[in-house]
């Protein structure tokens, strides 16, 4: 029981860096462009987690025959999904990218079944649905039109189907590196995979730029929690319980948005917002069920 408790743990603490980041995202906006914003969270990133590995005494060389694994889920992750998710918040509003990203757990069947044999019971399936149906309560309380630029779906399709492949790669690579080191290699390419893009485009404007303490502030929060933690968290998910129950925790990010907006923005929680949270949470502990013969 305290296994299942610490990778809950992990997974929801993940999720709540996530829906802060949609936020965080939007503030260095207004002084970063997408590429600036994800090559420098990248950098502080890795500059942060290397230097606990190092200090720690916790570092784990990349491995020779691992090289080709690594550059490709560093390719889809965070190279491709952050070109997804930063380029599509550029034309959506954070609610309806956190709407989109809601899709995920809805395609991570696919793959984990696909590539990793994984066992999905009708207990899963079931918890599953429940838990969209509350996330359809907490977003559509006053109905819902999809009135949005037909670019921004596209970029963030792009990063639910970089998140789906990367989820698979995850998974095989946790058997030989901890998540720490894992986000930490996984950041190190990507700033490989950004840098051509940053230098050609970005450099010249970005040091004649004036910046804001709030964009700083949030570019620090994004580049240690949301690049930092919250990878950490999730690859230990991901390695604990496989890619479609992990993928299933995505569901608590409108959670999360709800009540930010409600503390933060006094937006109101009305009764059927929290119907839909307790919903969502439920439907997510149903998700996660194993029965005892299974060994969990």
């Amino acid at each position: 029981m305290n296994h299942r408790i610490k990778v809950f743990a992990a997974l929801t603490g993940a999720m709540l860096f996530w829906a802060f980041s949609f936020v965080w995202t939007k503030v260095a906006f207004t002084v970063f462009t997408p590429v600036s914003t994800i090559w420098l969270r990248l950098v502080i990133s890795s500059v942060f987690i290397f230097g606990y590995l190092f200090l720690s005494g916790r570092y784990q060389p990349l491995r020779k025959k691992d090289l080709k694994g690594m550059i490709a889920l560093s390719f889809f992750q965070p190279f491709l999904y952050f070109m997804g998710e930063s380029n599509g918040l550029n034309y959506l509003s954070s609610t309806m990218g956190s709407v989109l990203v809601c899709t995920i757990p809805l395609f991570s069947p696919i793959p984990g079944m696909l590539f990793m044999k994984e066992r999905f019971s009708p207990l899963n399936l079931l918890g599953l649905v429940i838990s969209f149906i509350g996330v359809a309560l907490i977003l559509f309380e006053n109905g819902f039109e999809l009135s949005a630029p037909v670019e921004g779906l596209l970029f963030m399709g792009l990063a639910i189907f970089a998140a789906l492949s990367a989820s698979v790669l995850i998974k095989k690579m946790a058997t030989r590196y901890s998540p720490v080191n894992l986000t930490a290699w996984q950041n190190l390419f990507g700033i490989g995979f950004f840098f051509p893009f940053f230098y050609l485009k970005e450099w010249d404007g970005l040091v004649s730029m004036p910046v804001s303490r709030e964009a700083i502030t949030a570019l620090l929060l994004l580049a240690l929690f949301a690049s930092s933690f919250a990878f950490i968290f999730f690859a230990y998910g991901i390695s604990q319980v496989g890619i479609t129950r992990a993928n299933v925790f995505t569901n608590m990010i409108p959670v999360f948005t709800a009540v930010f907006a409600w503390m933060v923005l006094d937006e109101m929680l009305s009764v059927r917002k929290i119907v839909g949270i307790g919903i969502v949470i439920g439907g997510l502990f149903i998700s996660q069920w194993r029965s005892r013969k299974r060994g969990n």
